[in-house]
């Protein structure tokens, strides 16, 4: 099992010496993973439903402070010297295919082939429109075409492709990324289109544990899509068993006098409690567990990588 940490590209996070600092920290603590979100630009007025809160309204559409996440990850790949670098998620949309394969060469390179791709379809209408994007209601479509242009410029020699989102020849694409024969491709969602995606194109899946129309907060109900993506793998062709399962545990929260009664949320309480319900995830073959947690505070962000290090993560060796 390994763990990582996913924050915001504002707050604490949101200047250099802040998500340097949370960088370092959670470097020098064993994580083995650190996660920046994606927003290019915030909408004044958001009517698209967001998938992970109960009544579909985001929180974060307050200032319109956001930095841009490609960039943040070139930014830690100077930074730092073990610790990997994860689009958590980048949506795929919102760049230019060739130009975004480009970049994310680039952040490997940059950090000695230390890039994981988080990748997803996105879900905010407003943005893609102000980015210029192909229509919002085909995105799913143009998600897995840019994939495969990704896949395409980052593997051969004479990249050439022909589709109806990408199309371009005659180029060369060079370097290649670090790693061979790509960066890890963690595709993100619940939705049986993201499980599909997961299962026909990615190295792992990468769903978000509170999304109420497809929660994964309990060990049970994340195992059975986990099986699914496997199953849907198999059946496209690919082995199964070359697809792993990460998790983005959002609402996490250690509070040294809780329980572990019925109304607890998952991941949250006690050390033991957490520990517990992680342990239960693992059984269902998740390998990697990344945290999300944000704050306009840089100590606090600190205590709290440094209490989940020392209380838990020494749990699971």
């Amino acid at each position: 099992m390994e763990f990582g940490l996913h924050v915001g590209t504002r707050g604490a996070a949101g200047k250099p010496e802040g998500l340097r600092t949370i960088a370092l920290t959670a470097q020098a603590l064993g994580f083995a993973h650190i996660g920046l979100s994606d927003h290019v630009v915030i909408a004044t007025d958001v009517d698209s439903w967001y998938p992970y809160t109960d009544n579909g309204k985001w929180f974060a559409q307050d200032s319109g402070y956001c930095l841009e996440q490609i960039s943040l990850l070139n930014f830690l790949a100077a930074c730092t010297e073990s610790i990997r670098l994860l689009s958590s998620v980048m949506v795929v949309p919102y760049r230019h295919p060739v130009l975004t394969a480009k970049m994310l060469a680039t952040a490997d390179i940059m950090s000695n082939g230390r890039l994981t791709v988080g990748i997803g379809a996105g879900w905010m209408a407003e943005e893609m429109r102000l980015l210029d994007t192909p229509p919002f209601a085909e995105r799913g479509k143009v998600t897995d075409e840019y994939i495969q242009a990704f896949r395409n410029l980052w593997t051969t020699s004479e990249p050439e492709f022909h589709g109806k989102y990408v199309d371009y020849d005659h180029l060369k694409f060079e370097p290649k990324p670090v790693q061979k024969p790509h960066p890890p491709l963690w595709v993100g969602g619940e939705s049986r289109p993201a499980r599909r995606r997961a299962a026909h194109l990615g190295d792992a899946w990468y769903p978000v544990s509170n999304n109420p129309g497809a929660r994964m907060d309990t060990a049970q109900r994340f195992g059975n899509a986990f099986d699914n993506v496997r199953q849907m793998a198999a059946e496209a062709g690919r082995d199964p068993t070359n697809i792993h399962a990460a998790l983005l545990a959002i609402g996490y929260r250690l509070e040294a006098d809780a329980g572990s009664g019925t109304e607890r949320r998952i991941f949250t309480g006690s050390a033991q409690a957490i520990i517990d319900d992680i342990g239960q995830y693992r059984d269902r073959d998740l390998k990697h567990m990344i945290i999300s947690f944000e704050s306009d505070d840089l100590h606090q962000s600190i205590d709290t990588i440094e209490a989940f290090a020392a209380q838990i993560m020494p749990a699971f060796g």
